[in-house]
């Protein structure tokens, strides 16, 4: 039997200079997927005239999503690191490098480098039925070390 439960998972983020002792997230939303890992397209492919198949492997960037409960200790630590990498007039923006680490139950983990933080949330959003929503960040990252 293989048990594929994530309660009890982690994730650690590393990000320098802002937070260069890192901080761990376990505060994951209810009504999202807490950590999301896209498929990541590594090859393109194409037919000649005669219907011959060409495939060649292509550098593919590793896209991370992390929904995380509003106001949470997480969500606060991760919009500082959004405030901290947002560019604007007069304001420049710090250019942390980060680093990921989900842990998984079972022991299990993923490192992701050299990565940015693309899009946040600048504020709290409510929702209709009268909850602030849920918080989305978005990493990319260059490499997955494991």
């Amino acid at each position: 039997m293989q048990d594929v439960s994530f309660i009890g998972g982690k994730v650690t983020v590393i990000a320098a200079p802002t937070f260069p002792q890192g901080f761990e997230i376990s505060e994951f939303a209810d009504d999202a997927d807490p950590l999301d890992f896209p498929a990541a397209q590594i090859a393109e492919y194409g037919m000649g005239v005669n219907g011959d198949l060409v495939v060649w492997t292509r550098a593919a960037a590793l896209e991370v999503t992390l929904n995380i409960i509003p106001n949470s200790d997480a969500d606060k630590n991760l919009s500082i690191l959004y405030d901290m990498n947002r560019a604007a007039k007069g304001k420049i923006s710090a250019q942390d490098v980060i680093t990921l680490v989900a842990s998984y139950p079972d022991g299990t983990r993923k490192i992701l480098s050299n990565g940015k933080l693309v899009s946040g949330v600048p504020a709290g959003s409510a929702s209709s039925n009268g909850r602030i929503k849920t918080k989305e960040y978005k990493f990319v990252f260059e490499n997955k070390i494991n």
